[in-house]
């Protein structure tokens, strides 16, 4: 087993961290070459920048059974058609059972913001430490549910 981050803007890569090496897990994190990462635990691997790079080399990389860590619908969808697990930075696993729905709103609220005119979005609220916690816990859940 190993993890993969879609580590580009990803608020969890030390959890992340911190979790994988207390299970001494393999870590590669992915990112464009706008977001450079630096790490003491984990594999940094740079991907040209480009539209779905990051995505696709993740996809290419991951098999069945690792851990994907990323918040993107389309990514976690195509890591539990190989076989491997999804987490978002929320602690939401992707499942079979949820991910049809996750991409059905991600497509009707792109279809309303484009009928609407409205193309910018406010960001993300500001992740707060009951945030972390609760990735930490979810987290650490998936991964001893896996090696249990």
């Amino acid at each position: 087993m190993k993890i993969y981050v879609d580590a580009d803007a990803c608020p969890v890569v030390s959890i992340v961290e911190q979790v994988a090496e207390e299970y001494e897990i393999e870590v590669m994190l992915l990112c464009d070459t706008n977001h450079v990462l630096n790490s003491h635990y984990s594999e940094v691997k740079i991907i040209g920048a480009g539209a779905d790079a990051v995505d696709f080399a993740l996809i290419n990389l991951c098999k069945k059974d690792d851990i994907v860590v990323t918040q993107d619908y389309g990514v976690a969808a195509m890591a539990l058609g190989k076989g491997a697990y999804a987490i978002h930075h929320s602690g939401k696993w992707y499942t079979d059972e949820n991910i049809d729905q996750l991409l059905m709103e991600r497509h009707l609220g792109k279809k309303a913001r484009r009928a609407s005119g409205k193309n910018h979005l406010k960001g993300p609220k500001k992740r707060t430490e009951d945030d972390d916690v609760r990735f930490y816990q979810s987290f650490q859940k998936l991964i001893m549910s896996i090696v249990a």
